[in-house]
């Protein structure tokens, strides 16, 4: 059942997504270990990766990283039009765990592969549903 808890539909059971929304409404960053080989993910996993285990524990992540690319998107998938341009960038996170988000607050002139970025998470509660994100800062 879709559900709009990050203000976009996503088909994800809410059930696998909650602690993480929750931790993220909190202003922390959760990722995922696996209880059987120790894999850590970011985003989290409710399937271990490395060995499909479905035993995993949310573990707090690191909020800084390491710009390994980006991009800037100028023609946007459905539900995302009303935000173009945006310039999107992929992060090695310190500590480990990789993810992709958008840059706020940095000029695009400032962005630069191997720059270190910091995580923020978002929260808008002035609209009808909650919508909660992490976006890319320079660091």
């Amino acid at each position: 059942m879709p559900f709009k808890y990050f203000g976009k539909i996503n088909y994800t059971p809410y059930t696998k997504v909650s602690k993480f929304a929750d931790e993220l409404h909190k202003g922390k960053l959760m990722g995922s270990k696996c209880k059987n080989c120790g894999e850590k993910t970011f985003p989290p996993r409710a399937d271990c990766l490395k060995c499909l285990s479905g035993d995993f524990e949310f573990v707090k992540v690191k909020s800084t990283g390491t710009l390994v690319t980006f991009t800037t998107i100028n023609s946007a998938p459905t539900g995302f039009e009303d935000m173009t341009p945006y310039t999107l960038g992929l992060v090695d996170l310190d500590g480990g765990g990789r993810l992709l988000s958008w840059f706020e607050n940095t000029k695009f002139e400032d962005i630069k592969i191997g720059m270190k970025v910091k995580v923020i998470p978002r929260i808008f509660e002035e609209v009808e549903e909650i919508k909660l994100y992490y976006a890319l800062e320079k660091a």
